[in-house]
This record gives structure tokens, C-alpha cells and sequence, in this order.
């Protein structure tokens, strides 16, 4: 049974406009993009969930990494 999507906030957009890191998003697998908005609409006082955005925006910004989890982006073409 598939989770219901997320719809992003207009603030996330604008973060990831602001910083740079909207392409970044969006090479992200769907799964990944829906765990962090569900985490960050989750999130009941403002404080909290502008420190969990920035969390995200750290990982995107360091290309890896994905809820405190390793995670790395695989490229098409490279041999394992």
C-alpha cells in the first residue's frame, strides 16, 4: 500500500529556491522527498520544524545522506 504524497510547503519551496538545492530535491527518489515533508509538516512548534528543514537542507547540500541515514546517489552507468 503506497503512502499517501505529501504536498510541499510553500516555505520548503522557497528554502530550496533560496539555497539552491530545488534540482537537488528533485533527484532524490520520490520516498525520500515525501519522509522529509511528512517529517517536517509533522512537526508542531515553528522551532522545530525549522530546524528539521535545515536538517534537510544540509543533506541535500552535502549530496548525501537522508534523514540521519548514509545514503549516496547512485549514477547511471557506474559499475559496482
Amino acid at each position: 500500500m503506497a503512502r499517501p504524497r505529501e504536498i510541499m510547503p510553500q516555505f520548503v519551496e522557497d528554502a530550496l529556491q533560496r539555497e539552491g538545492l530545488r534540482a537537488a530535491c528533485d533527484a532524490r527518489p520520490p520516498y525520500q522527498r515525501n519522509d522529509w515533508l511528512t517529517w517536517i509538516n509533522s512537526a508542531k512548534r515553528p522551532e522545530t520544524r525549522s530546524k528539521r528543514l535545515q536538517s534537510m537542507l544540509a543533506e541535500l547540500r552535502a549530496g548525501h545522506g537522508h534523514m540521519g541515514v548514509a545514503w549516496q546517489l547512485r549514477h547511471e552507468g557506474k559499475s559496482d
